[in-house]
Formats: structure tokens, sequence, C-alpha cells
């Protein structure tokens, strides 16, 4: 599978690099509409988006190098070199988390009536983001057969692009993005409901990609890894813990994901 989607001459521009872009633009699209209703200015959304990305897509980046350090020890110029893939989801997660944190105690917003708010643009970008993985060839599962692949009754161009170092592969990438797009409509359906409290999409988005990525985890071969275990499925199952303890300290809150984050 060709990973560049227009070579200029002078500059290659790349499917990884397009479907991270677009994922972007339609996440904050999402977002641009919810925070009108809860009072947020134009300005104030994009200066909150403009830190929020740029420190979500360097945590991205730190995390996926730090368990992959020996490569990048010895060959650091790639470190910076974003567009041939190489961005962790979870690092993304942590790191604009902790940003959030210190943006909502600042303007004196409840964390979790902007999180609420973010998870469903969020996972709507993880969706398309795997598409990335796809044309650069990463996110893959086991060795199958092309007999298997036919079984799943992909489209041709999957299939031709699942065959990776040698051997057709197990595509996981399409698994986690059919479950984040899944989890998409899951989290726009609730938010409908007026009884919903603040905390309660964001748990149950925790909850429902950490599941599915435990589950995924298990049929990928190309794991970010912390000795024998699997980093994506303990930081997963954390999740999972997360997201329960929010549900139910949501029944608790006054707070309801409709109300205003700046009154």
């Amino acid at each position: 599978m060709d990973s560049v989607l227009f070579d200029l001459g002078f500059i290659q521009i790349r499917w990884y690099s397009f479907l991270i872009l677009i994922a972007l633009i339609l996440g904050y699209a999402l977002v641009l509409k919810e925070a009108k209703k809860k009072n947020m200015t134009n300005e104030e959304l994009t200066d909150l988006a403009f830190y929020l990305i740029i420190f979500s897509i360097l945590g991205a980046r730190l995390y996926y190098v730090l368990f992959n350090l020996d490569y990048y020890l010895a060959n650091p110029i790639e470190i910076i070199m974003m567009w041939h893939g190489g961005l962790a989801i979870h690092g993304g997660i942590i790191a604009g988390l902790i940003f959030l944190i210190v943006y909502c105690k600042k303007k004196n917003i409840n964390l979790f009536l902007m999180t609420d708010m973010i998870v469903v643009s969020l996972i709507l970008a993880q969706a398309i983001g795997r598409w990335g993985n796809f044309f650069n060839g990463e996110a893959f599962g086991r060795i199958v057969s092309l007999d298997f692949l036919k079984g799943l009754h992909l489209p041709q161009f999957i299939i031709d692009g699942m065959y990776i170092n040698g051997a057709y592969r197990e595509p996981t990438f399409l698994y986690e993005s059919i479950i984040c797009f899944i989890g998409f409509i899951i989290l726009i359906t609730v938010r409908k409901k007026v009884k919903i409290k603040s905390g309660d999409l964001t748990g149950i988005y925790l909850i429902w990609y950490s599941i599915g990525r435990i589950i995924i985890e298990s049929f990928r071969s190309d794991s970010l890894m912390l000795g024998p275990v699997k980093i994506a499925q303990i930081i997963s199952i954390l999740g999972i813990i997360i997201g329960i303890y929010l549900i139910i300290k949501a029944r608790k809150n006054k707070l309801y994901i409709k109300d205003k984050l700046i009154k």
C-alpha cells in the first residue's frame, strides 16, 4: 500500500498526515457546535483547541518514542518524522487530560463538562485516524491466510494493503476503526438524553474504548510492549476502572451534560 497521497516533487503529502488533519477538522467542527450551546465563544474554543491539539500530538509521539526507545536512540532524526507514523492514542489522551486539568482549573470550568464535550469528537477522530495506520502498514494483527481475509468480505484494496512483511495480516486497524465509529454513535445518542450527568459520557467512552482495545490488542502483533506485557492492555484496564468510577460518581453530581461551561 502506497503511503503517499500526493507527490509534488518538493514535498510529499502522506495519507497518514492527511487523515489526521481530516480527523482534527471534523472533531473541531463537532466540538464547536456543542461549545456554542455551552456559552463558549469561537475565540475561546480556538485557543483551547490550539493548545490541546499540540499537547496531545506531542504526548502521543513521546509515548510512542519512549516505548521504542532503542530504535529512536539509534535513529534520533526519526523522532521528529511523525508523518512516518508512530502516534500512540493513550499518550495523546494522557497529555491532553493533563492540559485540560490545568486549563479548567485556571478558567474555573468543570473538568468533566469539558471532557464530556470532547470525547465525542475524540472517538470519531480515532475511527478516522486508524485508516492512517492502514496506509502506513501499522496497527496490524497476526498472520492469516488470504482465504481468511476474503472470508471477512473486505474490499480488495484492504486485502492488498494487509500484505505486510511477506504475509497477510489480520486487519486490526479496521476492527478498532469500526469499534470507535460505533462508540461515536453511542455517545451521540446518549448525549441527547437530558438526564445524563456530567462525567457520564467520559465514563462511557473510557469503558467502551478500553474494552474494545483490550480485545483488539490480543490479535495485534505490533503492539507497544512493557517487557512481556502489552502496555495498551494495562492502560485499558485502568481506563475501565476509571470509567466505572466516573459513572458511579456522576450519580451524586448536580451538573448535567447540557449545563453551561461558562456562566
